[in-house]
């Protein structure tokens, strides 16, 4: 993360992310360490991996947390607003060994696009919340779709769900698994995106929301 987006903050907000950080990410860690995790499809992020061209990853905002923990430690880049909840959260998934890049589909978007571009050329994959960072929830952004049809990188879309969780009170839902729970995450084939024309990026658009869809409904059944 870069110190510039930090100064947006004052002094006490940058100390309360430290905080925040330094509380959460124990708190977290122990309880992804009692949930039985079921992964299908982590193939397909290897292949993207060997072929040299690193994947996007694209998911829901709600399933932020089983996305930070399956996919920790990868130095996968991923974009996050650079306001005070933003700055909390990238201190937490850096902490999962991601590395944040600031901004957000609503404030500095284009210069975070660009950046995410840099991260793919420079070999690190990149991941994306689809609704974030305040929705409407499970109505995707344009961001990632254009990042594919500029790179050539495929969209690597994921879902999960756990068959028991808590459920926020907030405009996503996060999902957040109960201790002990079994909890699945479905990764679907690569998407590519063919240019970065409003025709290909609403096409594509439709073709990822489907993915979502069928692996939602996927990660269900694997629990059944």
């Amino acid at each position: 993360m870069n110190e510039a987006d930090g100064a947006l903050l004052t002094k006490s907000q940058q100390f309360k992310t430290h905080v925040i950080a330094a509380t959460a990410f124990p708190l977290i860690s122990a309880l992804c360490r009692t949930v039985t995790w079921k992964v299908e499809g982590d193939h397909y992020y290897d292949e993207a991996i060997r072929s040299g061209r690193p994947p996007i990853m694209a998911f829901w905002h709600g399933r932020i947390l089983a996305g930070t923990w399956v996919f920790r430690n990868r130095g996968i880049a991923v974009m996050a607003s650079a306001n005070f909840d933003g700055q909390w959260i990238a201190r937490i998934i850096e902490r999962f060994g991601f590395r944040a890049v600031m901004g957000s589909s609503s404030r500095r978007g284009a210069r975070a696009l660009l950046e995410m571009k840099r991260e793919l050329e420079h070999g690190h994959p990149v991941a994306f919340t689809l609704d974030g960072p305040r929705g409407p929830a499970r109505v995707a952004q344009p961001g990632a779709l254009w990042l594919a049809g500029a790179t050539g990188s495929a969209i690597l879309p994921f879902h999960a769900e756990a068959n028991r969780y808590w459920a926020a009170r907030s405009w996503d839902s996060t999902q957040v698994p109960k201790a002990f729970s079994t909890a699945a995450l479905v990764i679907g084939p690569p998407l590519f995106v063919p240019g970065t024309s409003e025709t290909a990026l609403e096409t594509a658009r439709v073709t990822l929301a489907q993915s979502l869809k069928q692996n939602e409904t996927r990660a269900r059944q694997i629990l059944t």
